[in-house]
């Protein structure tokens, strides 16, 4: 069996590579073989002979985020040759041993992992942060059933299956941007708007968890805390008590907006 990750580290983010890279190679999936796709500015990164270095300009957020899937796309005919490919977040470190019969997809060919929400009362599918706008191609419809909000810093599933996924989504992202439209959280909007329709297994939010939360669990895999590592990642953002109730007032206009 044969696994292709695919990595994104330009800029400041080149500082997780080590950390990820060790723990991948020691805890996801151990004994299998696996390459890395690594899109970064910095071509001395690593000199592994199954790290896979693609050059990539340092664009800053949301371009290097929400443009992956046409990045990814650049080595399609390598990707092709693997089993399965997962993409996973600059910030992701491993903590336990992940074994393939926890990671492997389901017969949708597909992987993805449930948003582990902490607020309870915004646990709702009302209060996700699904794209509004009905002239995205990221749109979600209310009125379902079987909400899951999937988070956009880890999801795989077989070369075949993710490989469609990628074509289409680096299609969606473009039309929408030359139509100037950015969705919500740009990328996991559309991989969301996608696992919508094409429903992936889920893995639970031991696998996707943020470093700084407290748990009563040692997660499988967490995303470390960069603001902590380094406040450039703050990117402006302000965590006082006003700009978190104004935070919440816009998740509550957005969610009554979605059944209007």
């Amino acid at each position: 069996m044969r696994i292709a990750i695919l990595y994104i580290c330009t800029g400041r983010y080149n500082r997780f590579w080590e950390g990820f890279y060790q723990s991948c190679e020691e805890k996801f999936v151990p004994g299998t073989e696996k390459h890395y796709f690594v899109f970064t500015d910095d071509m001395g990164l690593s000199d592994a002979t199954n790290v896979h270095l693609q050059y990539k300009q340092c664009e800053g957020f949301p371009k290097d985020s929400l443009f992956r899937f046409e990045m990814f796309m650049r080595v399609k005919e390598e990707l092709e040759k693997f089993d399965y490919i997962y993409f996973l977040n600059s910030n992701a470190e491993f903590r336990q041993v992940v074994t393939a019969d926890e990671i492997l997809p389901d017969a949708s060919g597909l992987v993805g992992a449930d948003w582990p929400g902490k607020r309870k009362p915004l646990h709702k599918p009302m209060f996700f942060p699904y794209e509004r706008n009905k002239a995205s191609k990221a749109y979600v419809a209310p009125f379902g059933k079987d909400y899951h909000y999937y988070m956009g810093g880890i999801n795989g599933g077989t070369s075949e299956a993710f490989l469609k996924m990628i074509s289409t989504l680096a299609q969606n992202t473009r039309d929408d941007y030359d139509r100037g439209i950015v969705a919500l959280v740009h990328d996991e909007s559309h991989i969301n708007s996608y696992f919508r329709h094409h429903k992936p297994r889920s893995l639970s939010p031991e696998y996707c968890w943020p470093e700084e939360w407290p748990s009563d669990f040692i997660p499988k895999m967490v995303f470390r805390d960069k603001v902590r590592l380094d406040s450039y990642f703050n990117k402006g953002r302000s965590r006082s008590m006003a700009a978190q109730m104004k935070k919440l007032v816009k998740s509550i206009r957005r969610a009554i907006a979605w059944y209007i």
